[in-house]
């Protein structure tokens, strides 16, 4: 292009600023990715509790004296991360925003009741940015909307009748879909005629994310497996027949990682920096992993799991495996939080499992580095993953992947089956979702595969070399916002 092109991106969460998962590691990478391409992005998020504070050379772009019960404005500027910086648009509504705990969670962890109207919210200043413009001169001429929480931008957009502004509305996970009573038509401020099957109405309620599907002028998925797959009923979660009614707008865009970032070589968070061709450094944070979470030394693998701890993500079928995984000299390390049973169940196995079994309820960053710097496998037995960063961050760390076949799982793991080690393309092991017997059958080929030091090296430098980056990616994503200006 001969000249950089303008894209909002409005999103619920962004790395470094907030996150609860990947999105926000997908909303943070993607201006940095995408500006190589030649378009220059700017994000709007919510102004959550102490965010203004942590923007440079911030200014107020754009205002309004009643949005969603109060005054609202959009404050510009910028927030260092690890590789540059972010072009933040902040919506500081404080009636909405600035309440302390979790950004969608209450203190006794439900849904903000008025989650529709904050987010809602956010999509409104969304649209009316992509229509106006701010303050500064900017306008975009591409408006993104990330999952449920951004799904009204392309609606609002529509509604409104501009039509040089395209839309596309990203799905990071259909099965949450921003449901609301219907009783809120008016305060989200939606049309009553588009409260119809063909429109945002789904089973008596308001679906944000219907919404958007219905109205933006693409739709993508993090996967091109993914995007297939919501097409059956089994993983499109009762929109999947909006996804075949738009199935010519639908695309499979599979997620990077940032480069800079998780690498091994140069990654601070690390004791033991490392390449492929020095894993004997691997090794030694092998080591010091078993020491900070006090695991006793064996000569079965070390088994991590750094994930949010639910159904979705497979974790009860680790549990149930667990006896396996011990028997063959294995270890288990647990980050993450989420299901309150799961995180019961996993604490009493550490109890009862000392030295063997360790978790740690919540999140650490840099812990998390650790982990997946001294972890021989990394264990995401997912029944449904649109994408995963999980098995991405760990093939770059020479972790192999032990993985369900669904979704971005399948798109970015090679089976170490016969033929892929002869073939030298095998990066992991890839198991059956939603399946106890195929869960253990895969704990014990990779202690199969770990026995044999010299074939696990070779596992180890070939998921290291797999493109995981973001490199082609940005060029489809750049393909698909030129079509979609001509």
């Amino acid at each position: 292009m001969e000249k950089s092109e303008n894209v909002l991106s409005v999103a619920s969460e962004c790395a470094p600023l907030v996150k609860t998962g990947g999105l926000a590691d997908v909303v943070g990478a993607l201006p940095g990715e995408l500006a190589g391409e030649g378009w220059r992005l700017r994000t709007l998020l919510p102004a959550y509790q102490g965010l203004v504070k942590r923007l440079k050379s911030a200014k107020v772009v754009w205002s309004v004296n009643k949005l969603m019960g109060g005054p609202a404005r959009v404050v510009a500027g910028k927030t260092l991360k690890k590789d540059g910086s972010l072009d933040l648009l902040l919506l500081d509504a404080p009636h909405l925003f600035d309440r302390p705990g979790a950004i969608y969670l209450n203190s006794k962890g439900d849904d903000w009741a008025d989650n529709p109207q904050r987010y809602a919210a956010l999509s409104w200043v969304a649209a009316e940015i992509a229509r106006t413009g701010l303050s500064d001169g900017w306008r975009p001429r591409i408006l993104q909307a990330h999952d449920w929480q951004a799904g009204l931008a392309p609606a609002y957009l529509k509604y409104a009748g501009t039509d040089d502004v395209a839309s596309l509305i990203t799905i990071h996970n259909i099965a949450f879909q921003g449901l609301a009573r219907a009783s809120l038509l008016k305060r989200l401020r939606l049309p009553a005629t588009q409260f119809v099957k063909d429109g945002f109405e789904y089973w008596g309620k308001i679906s944000t994310l219907k919404a958007g599907l219905m109205t933006a002028d693409a739709i993508t998925t993090v996967s091109p497996t993914y995007a297939q797959e919501l097409l059956d009923p089994e993983f499109g979660m009762g929109l999947d027949g909006v996804i075949q009614y738009r199935r010519d707008k639908l695309y499979g865009i599979l997620n990077g990682v940032d480069l800079k970032a998780w690498n091994p070589k140069t990654d601070r968070d690390i004791l033991f920096p490392y390449g492929p061709r020095n894993l004997a450094a691997k090794a030694k944070n092998t080591r010091a992993l078993e020491d900070e979470f006090g695991l006793t030394p064996g000569d079965g693998p070390v088994f991590a799991i750094v994930s949010r701890l639910t159904h979705q993500k497979g974790l009860d079928l680790v549990l149930d495996g667990l006896p396996a995984l011990l028997g063959r000299g294995g270890r288990l390390i647990i980050l993450g939080s989420g299901d309150a049973e799961l995180e019961a169940a996993f604490t009493k196995a550490a109890k009862t499992n000392r030295g063997r079994v360790a978790v740690h309820i919540g999140y650490d960053e840099a812990q998390s580095h650790r982990i997946y710097a001294g972890a021989d496998v990394m264990v995401v037995p997912s029944r449904f993953e649109p994408c995963g960063l999980t098995q991405m961050y760990a093939l770059r760390y020479g972790t192999l992947p032990l993985v369900s076949r669904t979704g971005g799982l399948a798109d970015t793991v090679i089976d170490a089956n016969e033929a892929a080690i002869r073939s030298g393309v095998a990066t992991g092991v890839v198991v059956a979702p939603d399946s106890l017997d195929g869960l253990v059958r895969g704990i014990e080929r990779m202690c199969d595969l770990f026995a044999d030091r010299t074939l696990w090296q070779n596992l180890q430098k070939r998921a290291m070399a797999q493109p995981v980056g973001w490199g082609p990616s940005a060029t489809s994503y750049s393909t698909l916002f030129k079509s979609l200006l001509k």
